[in-house]
């Protein structure tokens, strides 16, 4: 018994298979192509506290939000963490949160890391990886800065020294 497929047939004309080929993969690729992008709204989302609390992005809204995605294994990750603890110290006060996401398997292995390294700012944990999925990462560390009103600005692949320099430019601008 032959399928019905929405594929289109050799009777068409070919700019009109052409166009049905191209909606069906942008039907198909859609959601995997939609990656967070600057200007767009923020992805909202609910985790779980290191400290066993539940916070959720949304709630956020009027403050400027940094979410930095780290890892225990990612060796930049641990390089940045004191860094952004500095910027957390100077701006908290006025109106900015630094949420850190950690996308390891083992929440014991991440809060031990945490605070290791002293870390002031609220420790999310992301083991299922969704939110991290919803924000279509692909590198560790990743930052995203968000506005007041819950849009994202700025998009931070990787980390190098300096990068802090960079956010803390971008946080002074978004808190103005």
């Amino acid at each position: 018994m032959p399928m019905d497929l929405p594929f289109p047939s050799r009777s068409q004309p070919r700019h009109t298979r052409r166009l049905a080929v191209l909606s069906l993969l942008s039907a198909v690729a859609g959601p995997a192509l939609a990656a967070v992008a600057p200007s767009a709204p923020a992805p909202d989302f609910t985790l779980r506290t290191a400290a066993g609390t539940n916070l959720r992005l949304q709630e956020q809204r009027g403050q400027v939000v940094l979410i930095n995605f780290w890892a225990t294994w990612c060796g930049p990750c641990r390089q940045e963490m004191p860094q952004l603890n500095k910027l957390y110290d100077k701006y908290r006060s006025a109106g900015f949160v630094l949420l850190g996401v950690n996308i390891d398997d083992d929440t014991h292995r991440a809060t031990d890391v945490a605070a290791k390294l002293g870390l002031k700012f609220p420790v999310l944990l992301d083991t299922d990886k969704a939110v991290s999925r919803l924000y279509d990462l692909g590198t560790m560390p990743t930052t995203v800065l968000i506005d007041r009103d819950g849009r994202v600005r700025h998009i931070h692949p990787g980390y190098l020294a300096g990068y802090e320099d960079i956010y803390d430019k971008e946080i002074r601008g978004l808190l103005k």
